[in-house]
């Protein structure tokens, strides 16, 4: 069986409980002894009656815990009490019985709970690393009492979810609620799950976060584990992780993102990859100094729409010997290639939809048909037992699915009898069906990319099936992978989020014998942190609002996820040449086409590149040849980007430059040097002819003492006459003039410039 399978096993049946006497403690809970969980590098001592009392760091002798509250370690959670005499007291409701009563013998720790008549038996293992796991092994019933559970025909005991972890960690400067963590410069304490199926969370209170982990019953109670690292040092911390990942069998996230490439930016392509254009991607990616280079699924298999993935199929003239060699040319001139895809997508023109839908597809919400469905006219009615309320009405996402068969409505009624009206059988090109009383289908879900895809089963084999043809691609010599549309998966998120990706990095791992250098993806959940190391990047923003974009998004969303030891992608930017006719740019600010527009320009990009790096963090830059061949500053473009990707590679910047870098009132410029390196100024940009929305565009800075201002036409070439005896310039791409004059003297001839 290969890991891909075992993890997609769903172990959903609870583990009998046993009434053996050696399953229960060979000592009673006698209520005055701690638990005590000791490491080399801290010690967790857990109260008689199962509360957290203490959690030290021993490098330091720090106190970590908050335990005025009283908080349980422990918790057993259902989804309505059922032991018959318990049940007659309380609410039918979720409810969440705290640990009462812990004791320790070995390595087990056996643990009671509030009313709820079993026990649990959980395995520490403190490791020379430093961590520590906690692994349930066993529920124990308490006790042979009939009346516990009376005769009730139930698998017992019957948990939902074991918090085997919960902890009040003290506020400290940082939390990283990615990995779960809290950290500042002289203590960590991570709380984290060690496999897939882990619901791990935190939930602030005052002067404390609780941190937890829980095991669900859906993936196998007995399934959970819990690791508590704990370091004094970051580097330390980062390594115990890193033994984590190693001793669990898990992604290596901590060795990914010490990987000196992570912080190198991505040229994007999609249309443009093909066999014949090698040579001229080459070409662009050495002069944008890119060490990366990643590609959109449709640049190699075909795909008819833009979020459409159909069945995988080889296009653009590729085949597998084809984009293997090309990758090794890539390869060659030391530049990595991932690829771009959707893994949780299905296109509605593909043979998984048409002309008979499979199985496997997801269903958003479910139907039992309360009347047969025979062939009949159209438009008909389809009548259900259960209440459509709720169910999507947008045009594009009214789609039912019965069978093999989809079928589109126009409404539904919220009364008895509850049908869905308008309905249109064939849809999507499938094949009618007759559907019996009491058939079970259900909303299809429906991309809200495009409304061209639907989304995979995430309880199915389908997943797997889509891994598998990913991995197929991946194998040619890939190296990294961008999961868009991770966001539509299955419910619960905090698992299948990740489990998707998971499933993607597995397949591709067992197929090449290498696994990805990082990944990046639209959506995250807690067990991707160990190769989702490239967390994610943002959506593209159009010239003019380019710059606060930056600063409201990427910007924001770096000082977060370094709070989790993460970049984040400052991407994706849009390659647009300037639009001088035409009317004024959308209000949003977003690129569109015929509208006047100063399209990308060196500052812009500059400015964006420059706070990313101030994070250690890159960009992806979408391009297409025939942009770059067009747009008339496209050198002046690639050569600010290469002189940040060289600053990148070298680690060139201080830490003091990178704490200017991140003013985002403030704009700077690197200047060759002329001796292979750099000088870092700032500058600002001028008003021109009394208008900053000119076809000419202006900074000044100070270098060696003198006022410097740099100057270029947006978008072709242009005269511009100075007054103050400074000279006529001819703007076309960027040049630079030199002056004695002061800063306000340079302002008032720039403004008052004529432009002709």
């Amino acid at each position: 069986m290969t890991m891909n399978h075992r993890l997609y096993l769903v172990l959903g049946a609870i583990v009998a409980f046993s009434v053996c006497a050696e399953d229960m403690p060979k000592t009673p809970f006698d209520g005055t002894t701690p638990v005590t969980v000791e490491t080399k590098t801290f010690r967790l001592v857990i109260n008689p009656d199962a509360t957290a009392k203490s959690l030290i760091v021993k490098a330091t002798g720090e106190e970590m815990l908050e335990p005025r509250e009283g908080l349980p370690v422990f918790a057993s959670t259902q989804i309505r009490p059922f032991n018959n005499e318990i049940r007659l007291v309380q609410q039918a409701k979720r409810t969440t019985y705290p640990a009462n009563r812990v004791r320790r013998e070995g390595d087990l720790i056996f643990i009671g709970f509030e009313t709820a008549p079993y026990q649990v038996a959980v395995r520490v293992t403190e490791t020379e690393a430093g961590y520590a796991t906690f692994r349930p092994e066993r529920l124990i019933s308490n006790t042979t009492d009939e009346h516990q559970y009376y005769h009730w025909n139930l698998d017992v005991p019957p948990i939902d979810s074991f918090r085997l972890l919960q902890l009040p960690v003290k506020d400290r400067a940082n939390f990283g609620d990615w990995l779960n963590v809290m950290w500042d410069d002289h203590a960590f304490v991570g709380v984290i799950g060690g496999t897939p199926y882990m619901d791990v969370d935190n939930e602030k209170r005052w002067g404390f976060r609780k941190l937890t982990v829980e095991s669900l019953k859906d993936f196998g109670i007995t399934n959970g584990v819990a690791v508590l690292a704990v370091e004094s040092q970051r580097e330390r911390f980062l390594d115990q992780i890193d033994a984590v990942e190693r001793d669990l069998g898990l992604p290596r996230g901590v060795q990914s993102r010490r990987d000196s490439r992570l912080n190198a930016s991505l040229y994007w392509t999609h249309g443009d990859f093909k066999p014949e254009n090698v040579d001229a991607l080459l070409s662009y990616l050495k002069k944008g100094g890119f060490r990366m280079l990643l590609v959109y699924y449709s640049g190699i298999v075909k795909a008819k729409g833009w979020h459409e993935l159909p069945d995988y199929r080889w296009d653009n003239g590729w085949d597998e010997a084809k984009l293997t060699a090309a990758l090794k040319r890539f390869h060659d001139e030391g530049i990595s290639v991932g690829l771009h895809t959707l893994q949780t997508f299905i296109g509605i023109t593909s043979s998984y939809v048409t002309p008979e839908a499979d199985h496997r597809l997801a269903l958003v919400k479910h139907f039992t048909l309360a009347r047969p469905l025979p062939l009949s006219e159209e438009p008909c009615e389809v009548f259900v037992e259960e209440n459509p309320v709720a169910a999507p009405m947008h045009p594009k996402c009214r789609v039912l699915k019965f069978g093999t068969e989809v079928l589109s409505y126009e409404g539904y009624t919220t009364t008895r009898p509850y049908k869905f009206t308008g309905v249109k059988r064939r849809h999507f090109g499938t094949h009618a069906k007759a559907h019996p009383l009491g058939e079970i289908g259900g909303v299809l879900g429906i991309s809200e990319a495009g409304a061209v895809s639907s989304y995979v089963n995430q309880d199915s084999s389908l997943q797997d099936e889509i891994a598998e043809k990913i991995a197929a691609i991946y194998r040619c010599g890939l190296d990294f992978l961008y999961f868009d549309g991770s966001e539509n998966a299955n419910t619960p998120c905090t698992v299948n989020i990740s489990l998707s990706q998971y499933r993607c990095v597995n397949a591709c791992t067992a197929q090449s014998g290498k696994a990805p250098l990082f990944t990046q993806g639209c959506a995250k959940s807690h067990f991707g942190w160990h190769f989702q190391s490239g967390a994610n990047a943002f959506d593209v923003f159009g010239p003019e609002i380019f710059k606060q974009k930056i600063i409201e998004y990427p910007y924001a969303a770096a000082q977060r996820l370094a709070k989790d030891f993460t970049r984040v992608d400052f991407g994706w930017w849009g390659f647009w040449p300037a639009q001088l006719d035409g009317p004024p740019p959308a209000q949003e600010g977003l690129f569109r086409s015929g509208r006047r527009t100063v399209g990308t320009q060196p500052d812009i990009w500059e400015y964006g590149t420059s706070k990313a790096a101030a994070f250690d963090c890159p960009a992806t830059m979408q391009f297409s040849l025939s942009t770059l061949q067009k747009h008339r500053r496209t050198d002046d473009i690639l050569e600010t980007i290469r002189r940040w990707e060289d600053v990148r590679a070298r680690k060139w910047l201080t830490p003091e430059q990178k704490e200017l870098l991140k003013d985002p009132a403030r704009e700077f410029h690197l200047v060759d040097d002329g001796k292979g390196g750099y000088d870092l100024v700032e500058w600002k940009q001028l008003d021109v002819a009394g208008d900053k929305w000119t076809p000419v565009r202006a900074f000044l800075y100070e270098r060696h003492g003198k006022r410097v201002v740099a100057y270029w036409h947006i978008a072709d070439k242009a005269r511009l006459v100075l007054p103050n005896g400074l000279p006529t310039l001819e703007a076309e791409n960027m040049k630079t003039l030199e002056s004695d004059l002061s800063e306000a003297e340079i302002v008032r001839a720039f403004a008052a410039a004529k432009i002709e």
